[in-house]
C-alpha cells in the first residue's frame, strides 16, 4: 500500500524539486556575477534548505546530531558514508557555516539546473573517474582552496553509494591526496543512516517516511600518518551507521 501512495506523491515532489532547480539558477547567477561569492553561497544554502522541504512532501524527516566544537576558522575534510544524493543537502544546510565543497563525478558538471552551476562555480571539485590524472589535480586543487581559504570539502570514500545502508570499504587514494595537500585541515567524520531509504524502490518512485540522521563525530588532527588516520576515520564512521 506504501508504494502504491509513494507514487502520486513522487510526481508532486519531482514538480516541486524540479522548480525550486529552475527558480534558483538565475538567483545563483545573480548572486554570484552581481553580488560576488558570499551573496551565491548563501543563495546555494537556501536552495539545498528548499530541496530538503520538498522531500517532507515524501514523509521525511531530518535530525542532524551536532555536539561537537568545530571551528570555523581553519580548514575542514568532513567524511561521511554515502547513501544517496539525499545526503548532500542537509550536509550544506547544517554545515553551512564551514562553506561545504564537494568532490562529485565531473558528468554532473553540466545539465541540472542549479546543481551543476554550483558545482562548476562555487569551489567543488569534479572528477573524471576514468582519468586518474585529472582526479587527483582536481583534488589537489580542492585541498588548497580550502587551505587557503579556512573551507571545507565533503568527500565521500566509499566512491558510490550504498544501496541498503551497509558501508563500502573506504578507497583510500582521494582521502590521501586531500590530507597530504591540506594537513592543517580538521578531519570531521559524519555517520549517516537511512537516507538510502528514499530510493529504496529506485529512482521511482520514492520511498516514504524515511527519517534520515546525520551524526557528528570528534573532529581528528591530521597525525600525518594516513593509513592509520584513515583506518581510524572509518571505524568511527561504520560504528555510527544502523544496517538494520
Amino acid at each position: 500500500m506504501q508504494k502504491i501512495i509513494s507514487y502520486p506523491l513522487t510526481v508532486i515532489f519531482f514538480l516541486l524539486f524540479g522548480l525550486v532547480l529552475v527558480i534558483f539558477h538565475p538567483i545563483q547567477w545573480i548572486c554570484l556575477k552581481v553580488f560576488g561569492y558570499n551573496a551565491h553561497k548563501k543563495s546555494v544554502s537556501i536552495l539545498n534548505w528548499f530541496i530538503m522541504r520538498c522531500t517532507n512532501v515524501l514523509g521525511t524527516r531530518y535530525n542532524f546530531k551536532n555536539q561537537q566544537e568545530i571551528p570555523a576558522n581553519r580548514p575542514l575534510i568532513i567524511v561521511t558514508n554515502h547513501q544517496s544524493m539525499y545526503d548532500i543537502p542537509p550536509i550544506i544546510w547544517y554545515m553551512r557555516k564551514f562553506h561545504p565543497k564537494f568532490v562529485s563525478k565531473i558528468e554532473l558538471g553540466k545539465g541540472i539546473p542549479s546543481v551543476s552551476f554550483n558545482l562548476r562555480h562555487g569551489g567543488s571539485a569534479l572528477i573524471d573517474r576514468k582519468d586518474p590524472k585529472q582526479s587527483i589535480a582536481e583534488l589537489q586543487k580542492l585541498a588548497k582552496y580550502i587551505g587557503a581559504n579556512n573551507r571545507s570539502a565533503v568527500i565521500f570514500p566509499e566512491g558510490t553509494r550504498s544501496r541498503n545502508g551497509v558501508p563500502k570499504p573506504f578507497r583510500t587514494t582521494g582521502l590521501k591526496v586531500m590530507l597530504k595537500n591540506a594537513p592543517s585541515a580538521l578531519i570531521v567524520p559524519i555517520s549517516i543512516n537511512n537516507s538510502w531509504k528514499l530510493l529504496r524502490y529506485g529512482k521511482f518512485p520514492m520511498g516514504l517516511g524515511s527519517h534520515v540522521t546525520f551524526e557528528v563525530h570528534p573532529p581528528m588532527e591530521n597525525s600525518g600518518n594516513a593509513d592509520e588516520l584513515i583506518a581510524e576515520i572509518e571505524k568511527q564512521i561504520v560504528a555510527g551507521v544502523n544496517t538494520n
